[in-house]
């Protein structure tokens, strides 16, 4: 038993059943035993790996997203380039490279990355020596001005809600501890909640026994994201897994050492991520003045970038097993059988802005 599971079933033996956000916030974010105080999850040592690890050119890609972005929005300078969720650093070392090839952007780039992690502000700090960074643990506190925002893989950390679809309305999922052998298991809630105002309205005749998951801290930062595109410009660009439209289902998942571990087996040890309802977060940004586009399959908007050229060119300038091995990195980002489909793009922008690159009709 981890140190964590021994914690949350205290809780729940003093006050009963705990919602699975809750559960999934303590498992993740529990400031001594949480899974990102614990180290780096990342990589091949780790219990999972992000595209900017896998290829160079994804990174890079995003780099002069940024940059033809902040052209697009009339180059402010300063602009604030913000990050959330920067993993090692790769992603913004691999961006600040390419997106020095445009004149002017990175004099302009005020850079801020929001994190929670110890140990992945570490490695921030190393992959990004010698950059001016500012370091925030909230969005909030990134500073007034025009934003360029870039998010990989961190609205699908944020905890979600659970609601199970009974024969009395729907009802909240919560995590409670079995009679018997004293382990965590899910149930429903006790107390005769109905969840209906939190359920879409195509959603709502979903059949018993379904599951819908709402994240209100990802809807609630959509939604800040949203207010500050309208209100000081800028864009912002939401690269995730989930479908493009609001669906019952349950997806939330625990992995350790790249394989899919139980949910409620070592808490604070293993990863746990949900998938991310790109509608409700367009909703939530639209609703706050913003503008949405898409979201597209990840595969087409990084081809509509230029990702197969860019492949070639650098497989064109290494040696046999290196060329492989990057055209291999590439494909897995864009192939429908890999992350090419199941990974979207979403972007929001202030309310005058054309379509960002990627996103023409």
């Amino acid at each position: 038993m981890t140190p964590l599971e021994r914690e949350i079933r205290g809780i729940i033996r003093r006050r009963g059943p705990i919602p699975v956000a809750d559960y999934m916030a303590l498992a993740l974010g529990h400031p001594e035993h949480g899974y990102y105080r614990q180290g780096d999850p990342l990589g091949r040592a780790g219990d999972f790996i992000t595209a900017p690890e896998i290829s160079q050119v994804f990174g890079e890609l995003v780099g002069l997203w940024c940059a033809t972005t902040w052209r697009r929005i009339g180059a402010p300078d300063p602009v604030r380039l913000v990050e959330l969720g920067p993993g090692r650093g790769t992603l913004m070392a691999d961006a600040l490279r390419a997106a020095g090839m445009v004149p002017g952007f990175l004099a302009a780039a005020d850079i801020h990355l929001v994190e929670t992690s110890p140990a992945l502000t570490a490695c921030q700090q190393d992959a990004l020596a010698g950059r001016n960074v500012t370091w925030h643990k909230d969005f909030a506190d990134v500073p007034a001005g025009p934003l360029v925002l870039v998010a990989n893989e961190f609205f699908d950390a944020l905890p979600v809600q659970q609601w199970v679809r009974t024969g009395t309305g729907w009802r909240r999922r919560c995590v409670g501890v079995d009679g018997a052998d004293g382990g965590l298991r899910f149930v429903l809630s006790p107390r005769a909640e109905d969840g209906a105002l939190e359920i879409p309205k195509p959603v709502r005749g979903a059949p018993t026994g379904a599951v819908f998951e709402v994240c209100a801290e990802g809807l609630a930062l959509a939604g800040a994201i949203g207010t500050r595109l309208a209100g000081q410009g800028g864009a912002a660009l939401i690269i995730d897994y989930g479908p493009a439209e609001s669906a019952a289902g349950c997806s939330l998942q625990a992995v350790r050492n790249h394989a899919y571990h139980p949910v409620l087996s070592d808490p604070g040890h293993a990863d746990l991520t949900a998938h991310v309802d790109f509608a409700a977060l367009a909703h939530a940004a639209r609703h706050a003045g913003a503008q949405s586009f898409g979201p597209v399959a990840q595969g087409d908007f990084l081809t509509g970038l230029g990702i197969a050229a860019r492949m070639e060119r650098l497989a064109g300038g290494a040696a046999p097993d290196q060329a492989r091995a990057i055209l291999a990195g590439g494909r897995r980002l864009i192939d429908a059988d890999a992350m090419g489909t199941l990974f979207k793009v979403l972007a929001l922008a202030a309310p005058a802005l054309p379509a960002p690159a990627g996103f023409e009709p």
